[in-house]
């Protein structure tokens, strides 16, 4: 499939580039602190994470947001109005969820590529679970992090309490969710979640340098390990060595293969 016969998408509430096999999605509704609920975000999100599975022109999805925070999470006036997403009975509450913002841990979990969240200020709530979500998180040394739920009288209803425990640990991941602390960055990294920490002026920059060195690696090759990556995590190890084996006779018969290989041999000499 080539680049000319899978264009870009249009978005809503979001902007989307896409240079040297990097795509860089940004939330766009600064106005409201890039609130995933309320805005069109879902939908942005949920069709970006399908297109570059299905993009062979993409080997990395970086994931910011524009003006002073990364996301603010779910929309407060709309909580305390009963309103938008948030309004209705328990059935229809549960269905709007599901139907909603639920939808963009099922689409991040299911894309074939690494995806690089650069937090760019403070994640709050369902945005610092989206910045859970992705492979690797580069943060500004102006973001702040928090599971703040609790502090609201309701629960992580968009997964937060499945992926944090997973990237820290129970033990730590149930003190930020019980307490609903707000850390920043330098402790964020301290903990694990952050791998670096830039100022506000380098952070995209660095974000796009790291993206450009995953995204020169052999792409479909890329894709594969990404998918094992997921999936050692939910498998015994004998069917993912199984699974491993088929992978890597998939890779060997690969023309990107031999020509790494050959590469390789070059650069040796």
């Amino acid at each position: 499939m080539s680049s000319q016969s899978l264009e870009m998408p249009q978005l809503k509430d979001a902007r989307l580039t896409l240079e040297n096999r990097v795509a860089v999605l940004t939330m766009d509704r600064h106005d409201v602190r890039n609130a995933l609920t309320g805005t069109e975000l879902i939908d942005d999100i949920g069709t970006v994470a399908n297109w570059v599975n299905l993009c062979p022109d993409v080997s990395v999805l970086v994931l910011t947001g524009e003006g002073s925070a990364f996301s603010a999470g779910g929309n407060i006036k709309d909580m305390a109005e009963r309103g938008g997403d948030f309004a209705g009975n328990v059935a229809e509450v549960e269905n709007r969820y599901r139907r909603g913002i639920q939808r963009i841990p099922l689409a991040l979990q299911n894309v074939e590529i690494p995806i690089i969240a650069a937090v760019n200020g403070p994640a709050i709530g369902a945005g610092f679970d989206l910045a859970n979500m992705c492979d690797i998180r580069i943060a500004s040394s102006r973001a702040k992090f928090g599971e703040t739920f609790l502090n609201l009288g309701i629960i992580p209803g968009d997964g937060g309490a499945w992926f944090m425990q997973r990237l820290i640990g129970y033990q730590r991941a149930a003190e930020l969710t019980l307490t609903g602390r707000v850390i920043g960055a330098k402790e964020a990294q301290d903990y694990g979640l952050v791998l670096e920490i830039h100022e506000p002026e380098e952070l995209i920059p660095a974000t796009i340098k790291l993206a450009e060195k995953i995204a020169s690696q052999p792409p479909k090759a890329t894709r594969l390990t990404k998918r094992l990556l997921k999936m050692a995590q939910r498998m015994e190890l004998k069917d993912f060595l199984d699974l491993s084996a088929a992978y890597q006779g998939m890779s060997h018969n690969e023309p990107e293969h031999l020509d790494a290989v050959n590469a390789f041999i070059e650069k040796m000499k």
